[in-house]
């Protein structure tokens, strides 16, 4: 089997290099649509801030037996989505785009809901629903990345990774609170009992 030797022309290399300085890291070789791209990662901006709001939110509002083990893994699944959201803002703008951190439109531009759950089962699942919506749509952006760009797919592929092992422990959560039947949901009109 004949190698394939490796040839460029570095002086053309070179030339492009200084005729277009005003870019930064966008060179002629970067063939992916970058205004779809900045649109794909502000919309997974989005998801990672829906997603560190709704971990914060079930962190300060897990309770009962096993609350404290699983508030932890909340905010520590809150502190990891945070780090993807400054990951995909800051290849936004290396990509010479503005990384959209408005409020307003924010659950329109996120792929994931916002679902707060009743209890602590009902956090986990909705966190899990959550991750899984992640997954699919990351998934889905990194083959439309393919070879056009190749940064941003590594970064999403990395991302996707953490959202499986988000997944994974959220599922091992469920199964684990399952098998202990806890917490027993109250009905929807239940009374406390005592005086009346």
């Amino acid at each position: 089997m004949a190698t394939k030797p490796f040839v460029t022309d570095i002086e053309n290399i070179r030339r492009r290099a200084r005729e277009h300085i005003d870019q930064g890291a966008i060179t002629a070789g970067y063939s992916a649509d970058r205004e779809t791209v900045i649109k794909l990662l502000n919309e997974a901006l989005a998801t990672e801030i829906v997603c560190v709001l709704r971990y914060k939110y079930h962190y300060y509002m897990a309770k009962g037996i096993n609350a404290k083990s699983v508030a932890a893994e909340f905010l520590e699944h809150a502190n990891e989505e945070q780090g993807h959201a400054d990951l995909i803002a800051q290849r936004i703008t290396q990509l010479d785009g503005a990384p959209n951190f408005s409020p307003e439109g924010l659950l329109s531009r996120s792929h994931a809901d916002y679902v707060e759950g009743d209890d602590l089962v009902d956090m986990i699942k909705e966190d899990l629903v959550a991750e899984r919506i992640a997954i699919d749509s990351y998934r889905e952006m990194v083959q439309y990345l393919g070879t056009g760009d190749s940064t941003t797919r590594r970064m999403m592929e990395g991302i996707l990774a953490m959202e499986e092992e988000h997944a994974e422990d959220l599922a091992t959560m469920l199964d684990e609170l399952g098998k202990k039947g806890e917490p027993a949901k109250p009905g929807p009109n239940k009374k406390k009992s005592g005086k009346s």
